[in-house]
């Protein structure tokens, strides 16, 4: 008895710490039915999209190891990837040495803006998110100054193909024919057409240039976490004051979580980017992050607790949910506009889950110990005595 007791316990306690996953799988699986897509165009279409998302959304994965919650500010990174895009298409730089060098010129970018936002959210400990959210309005307000009316005037353009028609500033769509796909190319696979029984699969194309880069960052972040500052960073984000008695360095070892994490949400966007062929200049950060939060959440992630399997989890569910929700919605409805307000309802709502459930776990925390600093009550007092 005892131990079905135990069982049932282990299984409730699991399936409430996956709750997220768990609905998704089971609206997912609703879904693909009603939007009659077939296996062969589900699965291309699952494998380019977690080859074009994986890499943004292993950026957060630092600074919640170092407690700094979800970074709403990796959108700085993914502005510099942006700059040193459109630096790319101007030098009419093609192939990998474009996409390496858009990296190189975003780097320091990156680095620049990573130092500002870890300094600044040293200085809003406790509220490192909604700080880092609306520091992203802040610099994406210094962003389109910068691509609205610094280039072509004080920064030189040379293309005019990327200026606006009044002499500067640069256009709302780049093209970036040049290095589109280069990377998912570099190293192509075909697999199939193969029968199982009843499943049929037609050919598919595998991208396993963009999957050795996220397997090497995956490993990056296994090694990292065996260092001596990947440690640090996981002592402080378990509670920072003990770690500052141990004499960890807690404020600088924040900052570098955030500037690794905006140096790799720079490369994440380049790599998202080039798979996407077009760059919408005033707008493809945008949702940058909120799209890779609301899918490491989706994962089974929380505030302070994320890894690399809820990740492609996240990614996987996110991005299905994404695929089949207008066509299920169309097909159910009449309408496919039903399946997309739902899947943007999904994306904010389940960021806001996340953050009310954090604050109500962090108002326990405090309860809890203010109620063990109480000493025992009378009554239990008196059974002692």
């Amino acid at each position: 008895m005892m131990q079905k007791r135990s069982i049932t316990q282990k299984l409730s306690r699991l399936l409430a710490n996956n709750a997220v996953p768990v609905i998704f799988i089971f609206i997912s699986a609703g879904a693909i039915p009603l939007s009659g897509f077939s296996a062969t165009y589900l699965i291309q279409e699952l494998l380019i999209r977690v080859g074009r998302n994986s890499f943004l959304i292993l950026s957060l994965l630092v600074p919640i190891m170092a407690g700094m919650g979800l970074n709403f500010g990796m959108i700085l990174g993914a502005m510099a990837g942006q700059i040193g895009l459109v630096f790319v298409s101007d030098w009419a730089i093609v192939g990998i040495p474009g996409i390496v060098l858009a990296m190189i010129i975003g780097t320091p970018v990156a680095v620049a803006l990573g130092l500002l936002c870890g300094n600044v959210l040293n200085r809003a400990k406790g509220q490192e998110m909604v700080t880092s959210y609306i520091l992203g309005f802040f610099i994406n307000g210094v962003y389109q100054l910068v691509v609205l009316y610094f280039m072509g005037w004080l920064i030189p353009i040379a293309s005019p193909s990327l200026v606006l028609s009044r002499g500067y500033g640069i256009r709302n769509a780049i093209s970036l024919l040049g290095i589109r796909t280069v990377l998912d190319r570099l190293l192509p696979l075909r697999v199939g057409p193969f029968d199982v029984g009843s499943f049929h699969l037609d050919v598919v194309n595998i991208p396993v240039a963009t999957y050795i880069v996220i397997a090497a960052f995956c490993f990056f972040i296994v090694w990292f976490r065996r260092t001596k500052l990947g440690q640090d960073m996981r002592a402080i984000g378990q509670n920072m004051a003990v770690a500052d008695s141990a004499g960890i360095p807690v404020n600088r070892t924040r900052v570098i979580a955030i500037v690794i994490s905006t140096v790799l949400a720079c490369y994440g966007q380049v790599i998202f980017l080039q798979n996407m062929g077009t760059l919408n200049t005033y707008n493809s950060h945008d949702q940058a992050g909120m799209f890779s939060i609301a899918a490491l959440l989706i994962g089974g992630a929380s505030v302070s607790r994320a890894g690399i399997g809820n990740v492609f989890l996240g990614v996987v569910l996110f991005h299905l949910m994404f695929i089949v929700a207008p066509m299920a919605g169309k097909n159910l409805m009449g309408q496919a506009q039903i399946g997309e307000y739902f899947r943007v309802f999904v994306s904010y709502g389940i960021i806001a889950v996340a953050l009310v459930l954090h604050a109500w776990n962090r108002h326990n925390e405090r309860v809890d110990a203010r109620r063990s600093l109480r000493g025992p009550t009378d009554a239990k007092a008196k059974e002692a005595a």
